[in-house]
């Protein structure tokens, strides 16, 4: 009787066990598809990896950054931020961005971006982590100064009596007394310097000292070659003034006009062309080519007149560079560059004929040279173009937090690929650094040029 008992309950032990286990691995199961898959999970973790409170890893950073501790005279104080508690340097995780001056301002503001997200990086706000702060120079690739240069001018520039010399030339001087002193510039005489001066009269009397450091410009045009180069600096764009055209839709045949153009047509240097153009395209059939400027609803008639036309001039103007150039690709217009000193932003990794048309000054000023050039340029290649620019718009894109692949992490990318030429020159200026009797006369004058040039 009791053996028959025990073989009923065996059956029952073992359905229960089953049963259990089961349940067991079912909510496992459930519990494990709630989470993200790890791939995604870490990509999360790059993209944002100051949004869960943890600072950037200086060991997984392409790039490493130490960042001089200036006075908010030189940068935040400039957009009348007022440091809280001795610090130098806003709360970006706390939400403490101040704000940058809207218009015109904005197309040279670099410094404002690329400095928040260095912020971010030691901070723990959300940031991609391509370039990370680091304290120590020694671990560092690249010395970081951040000095808004641009907006010193634009705000400053001007001489206001009883001062002799005005404040943005004030700025530099006490900056290039500051680095003088410094045991970095002091290390590599400013070769892992990286300067910024956006604006074409940014650092207008200190760029002749800096020479020796990695420029981030809009573009060489009044910079002679011995100060400024692509060889040793990196161009950056311009921060576009219209706004992106979202969802865009607007092909081939819902922009009616062929040609855009507005903007100021008599300049001087190279601008000289406009004029020339101006004459050659205001009377042809579907060509908009007119005066404008930012004042009263400028920005918004530049925005519609660029989402409704195919094609929109980029033409040289008192330098070789202009934000318009930005204003049309984030339009999708296919943008028309006629600039023969023009550099273009990360042209080693971009392939701007992809997406524009570069036509040489002497070519464009030929009588219907460009009215044939365009009529030839099919529907079809014309469509690859414009879905072209709707891909590459993203690295033109200024934004806090910055994103993969935008200007910002764009620009630490081309500033990641100098680190090589960098570590060389500095090495060559190291050679006998450790043997003063050895040092020839060349090297102490290399070492404390800056600080003579203070003087």
């Amino acid at each position: 009787m009791a053996t028959a008992a025990a073989s009923c309950r065996r059956p029952l032990v073992w359905f229960f066990s089953l049963a259990a286990a089961l349940f067991f691995a079912s909510w496992y199961l459930l519990l494990d598809s709630a989470a993200a898959p790890p791939a995604l999970a870490a990509r999360g973790r790059g993209l944002r990896f100051g949004s869960s409170g943890r600072k950037c890893d200086p060991a997984a950073a392409m790039l490493r950054v130490f960042m001089y501790d200036l006075s908010p005279e030189f940068h935040f104080g400039l957009l009348d931020w007022k440091p809280r508690g001795g610090g130098v340097w806003p709360d970006v995780r706390g939400g403490d961005v101040p704000e940058y001056p809207g218009g015109l301002n904005l197309q040279h503001s670099i410094e404002y971006w690329l400095t928040l997200d260095l912020l971010a990086s030691e901070q723990g706000a959300p940031t991609p982590c391509s370039a990370v702060r680091v304290r120590d120079a020694a671990s560092a690739d690249v010395v970081f100064v951040p000095f808004f240069a641009s907006l010193s001018f634009n705000r400053h520039s001007k001489v206001v009596p009883p001062s002799r010399a005005s404040e943005d030339r004030a700025l530099q001087r006490k900056l290039v007394e500051y680095l003088a002193a410094r045991p970095e510039w002091r290390r590599s005489g400013g070769r892992d310097h990286v300067v910024l001066a956006h604006h074409p009269n940014g650092m207008l009397d200190a760029r002749y000292k800096f020479w020796p450091c990695v420029f981030v410009l809009c573009d060489f045009g009044r910079y002679p070659p011995s100060v400024a180069n692509l060889d040793k600096d990196v161009i950056a764009p311009y921060r576009h003034v219209v706004t992106n055209f979202v969802n865009d839709s607007a092909g081939y045949d819902d922009r009616p006009t062929l040609l855009y153009f507005q903007g100021a047509i008599y300049r001087k240097d190279g601008g000289f062309i406009r004029q020339e153009l101006y004459y050659l395209l205001k009377d042809e059939k579907n060509v908009h080519f007119s005066f404008g400027s930012v004042v009263g609803n400028g920005i918004e008639q530049a925005t519609q007149g660029m989402r409704a036309s195919k094609f929109c001039l980029n033409i040289a103007g008192d330098t070789p560079s202009s934000n318009r150039l930005f204003d049309s690709i984030v339009s999708h217009c296919v943008p028309i560059i006629i600039s023969d000193e023009i550099e273009l932003p990360f042209e080693d990794v971009l392939d701007y004929s992809k997406f524009c048309v570069i036509v040489r000054g002497v070519d464009a000023v030929k009588k219907g040279f460009l009215m044939n050039l365009i009529k030839g340029i099919s529907r079809e290649e014309w469509t690859r173009m414009w879905n072209k620019l709707k891909e590459v718009e993203g690295h033109f894109e200024y934004q806090y937090p910055s994103q993969n692949d935008d200007a910002v992490q764009m620009i630490w990318k081309a500033i990641a690929r100098k680190v090589p030429s960098i570590r060389l020159k500095v090495n060559r200026l190291q050679r006998f650094s450790r043997f003063g009797t050895n040092r020839t006369d060349e090297t102490p004058t290399r070492s404390s040029w800056l600080e003579n040039q203070a003087r």
